[in-house]
């Protein structure tokens, strides 16, 4: 297999510690006009010619999540737990993948 050397590789920690970090320089964003930062939109390859049409845009609230009682073994709530903060949001996603696995494809 062929390394990639635009890839970058970092355990947890590292990452933890780069969250939030950013390379956006915020004092000089803010300092701009409008004009300029429209000037500058408008001379990115990638933005050019963008114009989003929002005459068809719809407001999708999400739906409310349903409360249970869940009676699960002591290991399996240690081991969610033992990975930090989000426990309930990854037992959530676990689930989630399950049902989606066997949905059946349309």
């Amino acid at each position: 297999m062929r390394r990639d050397e635009n890839i970058m590789h970092y355990s947890a920690n590292e990452l933890k510690a780069r969250r939030g970090e950013s390379l956006t320089d915020w004092r000089k964003v803010d300092a701009m006009t409008d004009n300029e930062l429209d000037e500058i939109i408008a001379s990115d390859d990638n933005e050019r010619g963008f114009a989003p049409d929002w005459t068809r845009a719809e407001l999708v609230l999400p739906e409310p999540k349903q409360s249970v009682n869940l009676r699960l073994d002591r290991d399996i709530v240690e081991f969610f737990k033992g990975q930090g903060r989000g426990h309930i949001s990854r037992m959530q996603a676990v689930l989630k993948a399950y049902v989606d696995a066997h949905q059946p494809k349309t």
